[in-house]
């Protein structure tokens, strides 16, 4: 079995150094592997393989997300979004700091990516916010923080992909992903809040003002929050309420984004083709990242390889909580040279049967490593929202993970609140499903 081990990480990284595409990458590892220890007709296997996986039903709804995400990255949604939370953020401490996290909080709930939800919100807010003379740390931070809710509040790509590997129910996961994700969005904004009590240099004197906004100014406000409303009501609403499927509830989606996006004038030839280029880019891209995974994770099981660890890991005995404290550590230090797509798929094959080992349920699973995978994002040198507030602000990577550490500190104790009180996941789905 160390044969094996030593083989398949080998090949796994070398092909990686080599700056090859993680999809090929780990569907070449799994070849390899199976070349060298078993005798099989892989030339046969792979094509019908492939053909399952790809054509798995659950996934239908993954192509349809995207396209709404991309849709709605061409819409003003970002302004509205901006123009009917500033009166209202106007009463917390922060001001409109909050905005940032109530805007991605929101937009989280009709995207399901962290990097749309950040440079779609940031776009609007961060200009207007630094422009109105907020700290430049407390602005950049808490969007790079508040991005990462794209994953964690449903819809969200990373569950779909996780519950078409796991096996798991992506309405379960989906569910369970609410409450948390709520939760994890009023952490930020408690942050926010005690950071400026503390230092209220971080928030301009002249949006003191904003407190006395007349309560007519912000009811005539929440008009601008109706185009959101409207498109989580269709998504989740139809969901929640048992009347869609996770990919039916996504084809409403799809349609409710274009009849926003005509009725805003941004639906033309150029933008239909540049939705459909955009589309058909990232679906590539995720699909062939879950087809190598898939090769991958069935060429280890094949092989043994995770009942070893599991096995291995099992004997070290470790208690339930040591080994959440492990996987994170773990997840972090592979988040500085992996994507969380990839973090996924490369490991679940491995980390999962020494989870169910451990007694830990997949639903609760599923939203702890969307947390680690969120931590990622935020965790240089590959923390994709990290290159996306780059390219909106032009500050250096240092700077900017600078000032999202203590977001980044938020959402890993927020992870072992979670490890420490399963049930905070597990209790919605749990009461849904009596």
């Amino acid at each position: 079995m160390g044969a094996v081990v030593a083989t398949l990480a080998g090949v796994l990284f070398a092909l990686l150094s080599s700056g090859l595409w993680i999809g090929l990458t780990l569907m070449l590892t799994a070849l390899a592997v199976l070349w060298a220890f078993r005798s099989m007709p892989l030339d046969k296997l792979l094509p019908q393989y492939a053909w399952n996986i790809l054509t798995t039903s659950e996934l239908i709804a993954l192509p349809l997300f995207i396209i709404m995400g991309e849709i709605l990255f061409r819409t003003k949604l970002a302004s509205s979004l901006f123009n009917g939370l500033a009166p209202w953020a106007g009463l917390l401490p922060g001001r409109l700091l909050h905005v940032n996290v109530i805007g991605c909080s929101l937009f989280a709930a009709i995207s399901g990516s962290s990097a749309a939800t950040t440079q779609v919100v940031g776009r609007i807010s961060l200009d207007e916010l630094l422009r109105r003379g907020y700290a430049r740390e407390i602005a950049v931070g808490s969007l790079a923080g508040a991005g990462t809710l794209g994953f964690l509040i449903p819809p969200s790509n990373i569950l779909i992909i996780y519950g078409v590997l796991a096996e798991v129910s992506i309405l379960k996961l989906f569910i369970a992903g609410f409450i948390p994700g709520v939760l994890l969005a009023l952490c930020f904004m408690s942050y926010i809040a005690i950071r400026t009590s503390l230092k209220p240099s971080l928030v301009p004197d002249s949006e003191q003002a904003m407190r006395d906004v007349s309560w007519s100014v912000r009811f005539a406000a929440l008009k601008d929050l109706g185009p959101t409303v409207f498109l989580i009501f269709c998504v989740l609403g139809s969901m929640y309420a048992g009347i869609a499927t996770p990919s039916e509830a996504a084809a409403v989606g799809v349609l409710g984004a274009l009849v926003l996006s005509a009725l805003q004038g941004a639906i033309n030839r150029e933008s239909l083709i540049l939705i459909g280029r955009g589309s058909v880019l990232t679906c590539s891209m995720i699909g062939l990242i879950v087809l190598g995974a898939s090769i991958l994770g069935n060429a280890a099981a094949f092989l043994g390889i995770p009942g070893a660890i599991a096995e291995f890991v099992t004997g070290l005995g470790l208690t339930p909580l040591m080994l959440i404290i492990v996987l994170v550590l773990f997840y972090l230090v592979l988040g500085c040279v992996l994507d969380g797509f990839s973090l996924i798929v490369m490991t679940l094959p491995i980390v999962m049967p020494i989870i169910t080992a451990a007694g830990y349920d997949p639903i609760w699973f599923g939203i702890f490593l969307v947390l680690v995978v969120e931590m990622s994002q935020i965790t240089p040198p590959v923390g994709f929202n990290l290159f996306v507030i780059q390219s909106l602000t032009g500050d250096s990577l240092s700077a900017i993970a600078k000032n999202t550490l203590p977001f980044l500190l938020v959402l890993t104790a927020f992870t072992m609140m979670l490890a420490i009180f399963p049930q905070i996941v597990l209790w919605l789905p749990e009461v849904l499903a009596r």
